[in-house]
């Protein structure tokens, strides 16, 4: 298995009751791209996401109502990508995080986009933004 090269930053963290909140390697089909060739024919991404959400001081019991559910991360992603062509990663990238920030549980979001076809002789090339709330 190849290593990851995501660089480990520390979301979860106890002592101020932070929980961390992942989508790895979520790959999509997806039109991106500022050269005319990227225009009318579909790129593979990948994206990952790490979320810093704030826990409730009360029990989950075991409800999921009271988290932030990735399923519904990962299927507003995949909405964000199907709305139409973006010229530039660091704009998808950027529409993931103000997305993921519009719950207020969640206190910041790593959002990470890769582009997988798009330099040959690469595995992967893209960006990475963090962002926290205001």
């Amino acid at each position: 298995m190849k290593a990851s090269n995501l660089t480990p930053l520390k979301f979860a963290d106890a002592s101020r009751a932070v929980r961390h909140v992942f989508i790895r390697d979520l790959e999509l089909d997806s039109y991106i791209g500022v050269y005319n060739h990227e225009k009318n024919t579909s790129q593979k991404i990948r994206v990952n996401v790490d979320l810093s959400v704030l826990e409730d001081t009360q029990s989950l019991g075991d409800n999921i109502d009271n988290v932030v559910c990735y399923e519904k991360i990962a299927t507003a992603i995949e909405t964000i990508v199907k709305s139409g062509h973006v010229h530039l990663v660091e704009t998808l990238a950027e529409n993931i995080a103000e997305m993921s920030l519009q719950d207020a549980r969640v206190s910041c979001v790593r959002v990470r986009v890769e582009k997988l076809e798009a330099i040959k002789n690469t595995a992967s090339v893209g960006v990475e933004i963090e962002r926290y709330r205001k």
